[in-house]
């Protein structure tokens, strides 16, 4: 039996992001998205509930400050003490795992998405995806960009503005474009 382009894209296979079950779950997403977004601050209730229907992998303690942006939801988990500041994307193509006790400033996206380096491959449609994995105690600064395929360590720190292409070990901090390992947290 063939795979679906669902199954091929959540598995990180070259996929047609055409395919009409894959429009249809961006469609329900962008309006639970929309629906979030302009839903008044103090209606908690209601931003609870189209969070849990947007995210159903996500701890219900989480707290995202809108705007919010996602692909499909169901691509993304959420750990336990989740903060996110205003203006968070994830193109959750490929799994996205965020840990524990993780925070993240404004304007951080995450982006599992990717498209072929050759121009003709390129404008054919396909597509593919790279998971990203946050783990527990990580502070996100301000305007970072979480490349695809990308893992950062338990307790590390990414500074403001960084473009995180490569995986970040443990505990460290880091920043820059592209971010690179600046020293310990442990040398606080």
């Amino acid at each position: 039996m063939s795979k679906s382009e669902k199954q091929k894209m959540i598995e990180g296979e070259n996929y047609y992001s055409s395919d009409p079950e894959l429009v249809a779950d961006r469609l329900r997403a962008i309006d639970l998205c929309f629906q979030f977004n302009h839903t008044l601050p103090s209606q908690q209730q209601a931003r609870k509930e189209l969070l849990e229907a947007l995210l159903p992998n996500v701890d219900k303690q989480a707290e995202i400050t809108g705007p919010f942006f996602c692909d499909y939801g169901y691509n993304i988990k959420i750990g336990q003490r989740f903060y996110a500041n205003t203006d968070l994307t994830i193109l959750d193509i490929a799994p996205v795992t965020i840990g524990d006790d993780v925070m993240f400033a404004p304007h951080v996206q995450l982006y599992t998405a990717a498209h072929p380096t050759h121009p003709e491959r390129r404008i054919s449609g396909i597509e593919f995806g790279k998971p990203i994995t946050i783990g527990n105690k990580v502070w996100i600064g301000g305007g970072v960009i979480v490349c695809p395929g990308v893992t950062i360590g338990d307790g590390s720190v990414i500074g403001a503005g960084s473009v995180v292409t490569k995986d970040i070990p443990p505990r460290v901090v880091a920043a820059g474009n592209p971010c690179r390992v600046l020293r310990s947290v442990d040398e606080d």
